[in-house]
């Protein structure tokens, strides 16, 4: 009896998946041709999007002086910590930018604030600092 089920199940689906057969039919001519302008205005739309090769050069150079900015700052905190005046001074905040480099900060005396700007004059890589210490004393 389940032999005839079965059979029977698969003869009233058969007209269902018959139905559901999908137009598989290749575009014409003018839909193929409408198919190639829609990707041509989706290429021109992601160009306009792409920076030009002036942009890219420009990123470039401003992520170089970045990281050289960054590495001239480290050197400058560096030799400031090395030094035994200074090592214990975390109020002296480092800049640095095509080799101009800023302290900014408090201090206890203007000798310190002095030593401060001749220890970052000294640092390789260095044109000019501008010391902005303000000397306060510790109260």
């Amino acid at each position: 009896m389940k032999p005839v089920i079965l059979i029977a199940a698969a003869a009233l689906a058969f007209p269902v998946y018959a139905q559901q057969k999908q137009d598989t039919t290749l575009p014409n001519a003018q839909e193929r041709a409408e198919n190639r302008e829609k990707v041509q205005d989706k290429v021109d739309a992601t160009k306009e999007k792409l920076p030009t090769a002036e942009e890219r050069a420009k990123n470039r150079e401003t992520v170089s002086s970045g990281a050289a900015g960054a590495a001239l700052t480290t050197k400058v905190k560096s030799a400031l910590a090395s030094d035994a005046g200074l090592s214990t001074m975390t109020n002296i905040d480092v800049d640095s930018k095509d080799g101009v480099v800023t302290l900014k900060g408090k201090v206890d005396s203007a000798d310190m604030k002095k030593k401060a700007g001749d220890i970052a004059k000294k640092v390789s890589g260095v044109k000019s600092v501008k010391n902005e210490l303000k000397v306060e004393k510790k109260s």
